[in-house]
């Protein structure tokens, strides 16, 4: 079957991922509704809670994930280049700088929970845990399909679909924007 990928029915990953992207982005959106709303009834508890992160570490890992999805970008443009050499480097590159996400991600929530900040400290706080958790849990998702299309890059690149890598990279980039929706509402507005 012939597919002319520049047809609206045929984005890069197919229809069915981008439903489930929207679907995602969707409920993440529902969510910091939400906690505005939820914010907009205690504003003075939201406030004072959000002043006890670390915006530092927020925007630190805002730049990590951008930094990723950027090299994501360059893997696809590589493997369409037939530079497998290049694209694998890149995905690499692309994982690092996701495992570093996760790792200060870990860094900050071992400080919020040395601060005793947790799930059931307050309204906030229980946001600011299930959000981010599922983000990360996301994340880890998204890791996990970069490194079967690594593994694809090193074993068989020739056999590897482009739709695999644009799927991966489609995925990476709803965890990058996810977080872009995540990070001013939770770190900066209140």
């Amino acid at each position: 079957m012939n597919i002319d990928y520049k047809n609206i029915y045929y984005p890069p990953g197919g229809i069915l991922l981008w439903i489930i992207i929207f679907l995602e982005l969707i409920t993440f959106g529902v969510a910091l509704i939400a906690m505005v709303y939820y914010g907009k009834q205690e504003p003075v508890l939201f406030h004072e809670s959000r002043l006890q992160l670390n915006v530092t570490i927020g925007t630190i890992n805002t730049v990590l994930l951008l930094t990723s999805g950027f090299f994501m970008a360059n893997t696809v443009h590589a493997f369409k280049q037939t530079n497998n050499s290049k694209a694998r480097k890149y995905l690499l590159i692309t994982m690092l700088f996701g495992i570093l996400f996760l790792l200060l991600k870990t860094v900050e929530y071992s400080l919020k929970i040395e601060d005793g900040q947790l799930i059931s400290t307050n309204t906030f706080f229980a946001f600011y845990w299930m959000l981010t958790l599922f983000h990360v849990i996301h994340v880890l998702v998204g890791l996990t399909i970069l490194a079967f299309i690594y593994r694809g890059l090193k074993k068989k690149p020739d056999n590897l679909p482009i739709e695999d890598v644009e799927a991966g990279a489609a995925f990476w980039h709803m965890c990058d924007l996810i977080w872009l929706l995540l990070f001013p509402v939770i770190y900066l507005i209140f």
